[in-house]
């Protein structure tokens, strides 16, 4: 065999490295390094697993009690709030405002809690480490929900239904209880419920599995706008450097070059609060009403201290059924995905926090790759939750 020969043979056993432009008739191929990228998005979706810190995780009564109080405006101290009021399934779990509102504006975009049992941190600051202290922070917080520990207690102490139900998720009346006990049992509810809320398989993940499995023909009905916008993603975009795994998101936080100036002027100092704000919450993986306070996550997060990068500086959020939970950013202050692809593509560097993601660069896209990244993000979106 020639020299030019086995150079020749050695680049057809590369070949598979490649998504042939063959395959779907696209003209756009992948570099290895490109492919490996595309397939660590997934599998989707991934395996379910008990959160430890909870102990009725994924228990059938916890579950029907979290999706009854999900509803309830009487968790308020209005009675006329409840957490479906703000996470709306019609409008993916979101609100579709650029600001919250709960009985007070608010000065933060309300996050969809699609997906939520993957998270790390909850909230744009990172304020909680566990779903279920997460779903009890609004419940506190004076400008949404606006209750305490004993009208928690209260109404489940004076509605034989919702302390039936809670009995018979926890084996216990909760008149039994302390109200901070009772408060966490109601979190932990909630948390049971919204972790069956994951999305169903999309688009992109019949094209990342068919490319696992060099499937051509399963790869040739991805659409030839979303393969070009997936191919800057992972490629000259680098997106995925942040909105990685199947998830897309790394769950961390960074400055993505948006205002954290509130629209009332003052400073949203961003996840530099958020670790102030959770190092006092008694509703941590750590604190007392953990099931599992010194378990893996727990130690994940109990050393976590505030830094100078911090300052301002906001959640990743998961790129899954993007399409649905517009407008975007922690300040809602981008309508559309186009717009925010365009901000990606300019922006300033200078408003980066110094200690900010170095990794950010303007990408300086042309209006069709701003389509083609735009209609990549839209194959992101699933039908109902399998």
């Amino acid at each position: 065999m020639t020299p030019a020969v086995r150079l020749l043979y050695a680049a057809l056993l590369a070949a598979p490295c490649l998504l042939p432009a063959a395959a779907s008739g696209t003209g756009v191929s992948f570099s290895a390094d490109e492919r490996a990228a595309v397939l660590s998005h997934g599998p989707w979706p991934p395996e379910l697993r008990p959160d430890a810190s909870n102990r009725v995780s994924g228990e059938a009564g916890a579950i029907a009690l979290g999706k009854r109080l999900f509803a309830e405006p009487r968790l308020s101290s209005t009675g006329t709030i409840a957490c479906a009021t703000c996470h709306i399934s019609a409008r993916a779990f979101a609100d579709g405002r650029p600001l919250g509102a709960g009985l007070r504006p608010l000065v933060r975009n309300t996050p969809t809690v699609w997906n939520a049992r993957f998270n790390r941190w909850y909230g744009w600051a990172g304020a909680v480490d566990t779903l279920w202290g997460a779903s009890i922070r609004p419940i506190l917080d004076a400008s949404e929900m606006a209750a305490t520990a004993d009208h928690v207690a209260g109404l489940l102490a004076a509605d034989p239904g919702l302390a039936g139900q809670f009995e018979t998720a926890f084996g216990v009346d909760p008149k039994a209880l302390q109200s901070d006990e009772v408060l966490a049992g109601v979190g932990k509810a909630l948390a049971a419920f919204q972790e069956t809320l994951v999305t169903g398989r999309t688009p992109f993940d019949g094209f990342r599995d068919a490319l696992a499995d060099n499937d051509k023909a399963a790869m040739a009905r991805y659409p030839r706008a979303a393969l070009r916008g997936l191919k800057i993603f992972v490629g000259k975009g680098r997106c995925s450097l942040c909105h990685l795994g199947a998830g897309f998101t790394n769950g961390e936080f960074d400055d993505a070059g948006v205002s954290y100036f509130t629209r009332s002027g003052k400073v949203d100092q961003g996840r530099y609060e958020g670790i102030r704000l959770f190092r006092q919450s008694p509703y941590s993986g750590h604190g007392r009403h953990s099931d599992d306070r010194h378990g893996a996550n727990a130690n994940l997060t109990r050393h976590v201290m505030s830094q100078h990068r911090d300052w301002g500086a906001f959640k990743v959020p998961s790129l899954r059924n993007v399409a649905k939970t517009a407008p975007y950013m922690h300040n809602g202050s981008l309508a559309s995905l186009h717009d925010v692809a365009r901000h990606y593509s300019e922006i300033d560097m200078e408003r980066l926090h110094t200690d900010g993601a170095s990794i950010l660069r303007p990408l300086h896209l042309t209006a069709l790759e701003i389509n083609d990244l735009v209609a990549f993000l839209q194959s992101l979106t699933s039908g109902e939750a399998p």
